[in-house]
């Protein structure tokens, strides 16, 4: 069983960084895409940004510019760079991993609050 492990949320002040991590518990076999959701209290989840196994990525058009997703493919690891955060990017955020075979992963969650 593929166990997802995230990490790097916390509090910060508006206009800081953080770099969050998802690690798979082993490599994920027919692995197509992996990427960030989120979700704020009282509102639905939403997509954060996407990345397939080729390389492409995709961005919520109030992410585009300030966060980056990567991967490290020998980690099984992938990343969630948040600069210029902003009180409303507060939210529990989710990562997942998407196989061919209509199977997905998902992480329990970390905790970004953006506040002075």
């Amino acid at each position: 069983q593929v166990q997802l492990a995230e990490s790097g949320g916390g509090l910060v002040q508006p206009g800081g960084s953080l770099r969050l991590s998802c690690a798979a518990s082993k490599t994920i076999f027919g692995l197509k895409a992996m990427g960030w959701y989120r979700q704020a209290p009282g509102k639905q989840r939403e997509l954060v940004a996407t990345m397939t196994t080729g390389g492409s990525t995709g961005y919520a058009d109030s992410m585009k510019g300030r966060f980056t997703i990567s991967r490290d493919s020998a980690k099984n690891t992938v990343y969630l760079q948040m600069n210029g955060l902003e009180p409303e990017d507060t939210a529990v955020y989710y990562c997942y991993f998407d196989t061919i075979f209509s199977r997905d992963y998902w992480g329990q969650g970390t905790q970004v609050t953006v506040s002075s």
